[in-house]
């Protein structure tokens, strides 16, 4: 029965990703969704604090110096109330709103390919999509986005602003991005395409004579885990003697959807999770699976792994011991449900939280790594974006950038420290010469566009992502 509470409860659009807003998926939708509007008793609507509403309203419509609307001052209450509740996640959409999310097509959506949230005020983005926009312009997890288009996004709700970052295809949306760790923003304009949603990579590694299945799971949509089990099945066929789980980046989605992958991968001996309702009751959900997988697994996970990612990652941990690679995750232990209102508008409400099998909460923590690895520093550089021909004796953010882009690619500046000194000069002029171009000891347009395309060539190259590499290493 309880197996079938939870199926019900997903069916009515239990949502576990970070921010809930990069797909745009038609949610399923069911009588579940009336039960919870209905569940309200009618006779709180004469209440005293409804009674003082209604004053300000009349208040409002009759003396204001100017006329507003009362759909506006409904709509602007409604919100109001959300917002008390000072969670990123609980969100209210009017009804065009509402439209335009719904309206998306399960296959694909037109946008830049990022999933954000809102952190204490700040849009932050979660993760960018594989081999989408947002990923060639070098957006990374933890970018907070200044402003959109010129304008800033302070004062915006979560689909305000991601309907701003969202457009048609071919168009052009220019972002004000302020990374971690950098004293300066900077602008990236990114051209707005057709984002599949496809979920799913594998590929068959090899390691000595042995065969590393690895599987790279981009977000936890409707159909992820037929995905999951049809390619998880190409690679047994070829003999496995281990897999790696890769959902670093990868934000959340549907709780279904990591709960069919977690029923083919852990055994019953622990629930894989479990749902703690607001009176404090916890409800636990154990697989069907008698015997585990005949091969170890490891997982990879980064700061950009969130809500279901973390599921998976404390589910297979805790429930199987099997090893975390990678760095501390996002951290978002809460559940939401999207409840529509009469009107066609809707709300996004926190509902629920979920913890890990061993009943830990992991909201605002994160799940830590067994085996810690951090990628190399260039990975994390910011975009080298100038504003003036850099040259010797300056000391500025893009000298300090350059410098990190030149490490990271072996051309040894000596310093990081944002002081053009003559090491740098000569780094530069050896990386001028290695890619023919002008060689002038001085970083110009040309120098940075060609250094930014070597790093992401070189990130690129899975030689060089150490977490890949030591997940591969701890299949024995």
């Amino acid at each position: 029965m309880k197996k079938k509470w939870l199926a019900l409860i997903v069916a009515s659009s239990l949502l576990l990703g970070a921010g809930g807003t990069y797909a745009g998926m038609k949610w399923k939708e069911s009588r579940k969704e009336e039960s919870l509007i209905e569940s309200s008793p009618r006779q709180t609507m004469a209440s005293d604090g409804l009674e003082k509403v209604d004053q300000v309203f009349q208040l409002i419509q009759k003396s204001y110096v100017e006329k507003v609307g009362g759909e506006e001052l409904i709509q602007g209450a409604i919100q109001g109330m959300v917002r008390t509740l000072n969670d990123p996640y609980s969100v209210y959409m009017d009804a065009e709103t509402a439209e335009q999310f719904n309206d998306s097509l399960d296959s694909s959506f037109d946008g830049i390919g990022a999933q954000v949230t809102i952190e204490e005020g700040k849009l932050i983005i979660v993760a960018p999509i594989k081999n989408t926009p947002a990923e060639k312009a070098g957006l990374k997890p933890k970018d907070q986005i200044l402003k959109i288009d010129g304008e800033s996004v302070e004062g915006l709700d979560l689909y305000e602003a991601t309907s701003k970052i969202r457009g048609e295809e071919g168009t052009v949306v220019t972002l004000e991005i302020l990374r971690k760790g950098a004293t300066k923003p900077f602008q990236v304009e990114i051209t707005r395409e057709e984002v599949p949603i496809v979920t799913v990579f594998s590929d068959m590694k090899k390691d000595g004579d042995k065969q590393v299945g690895y599987v790279e799971i981009t977000s936890f949509a409707e159909g992820t885990s037929r995905e999951f089990k049809d390619q998880l099945d190409t690679l047994e066929k070829e003999k496995l003697d281990g897999l790696v789980i890769d959902v670093r980046g990868n934000p959340g989605g549907m709780l279904s959807s990591v709960e069919d992958i977690l029923q083919q991968l852990v055994t019953g001996k622990k629930p894989y999770v479990q749902i703690e309702e607001r009176s404090g009751k916890k409800n636990p959900y154990y697989s069907a699976l008698e015997k585990r997988k005949p091969y170890p697994i490891t997982v990879l996970i980064d700061e950009g792994s969130a809500s279901a990612s973390e599921i998976l990652a404390g589910a297979l941990n805790e429930v199987e011991g099997y090893h975390l690679v990678g760095v501390k995750t996002f951290g978002k232990g809460t559940v939401q449900q999207a409840i529509p209102l009469d009107d066609g508008s809707n709300i996004k409400l926190t509902m629920f939280k979920w913890l890990t099998p061993d009943g830990h909460w992991i909201h605002g923590k994160g799940i830590k790594p067994t085996i810690e690895v951090k990628q190399p520093e260039f990975f994390h550089a910011p975009s080298l974006t100038l504003e003036k021909e850099l040259t010797r004796d300056m000391n500025n953010e893009e000298v300090k950038v350059a410098q990190e882009l030149l490490t990271g690619l072996g051309y040894g500046p000596g310093r990081t420290d944002g002081y053009f000194d003559g090491q740098t000069e000569r780094a530069v002029r050896a990386f001028q010469s290695i890619e023919k171009v002008p060689v002038t000891g001085k970083i110009d347009q040309k120098t940075a566009e060609r250094l930014e395309e070597a790093v992401i060539k070189e990130i690129q190259d899975e030689r060089n992502d150490l977490q890949l590499q030591v997940a591969i290493k701890t299949i024995k």
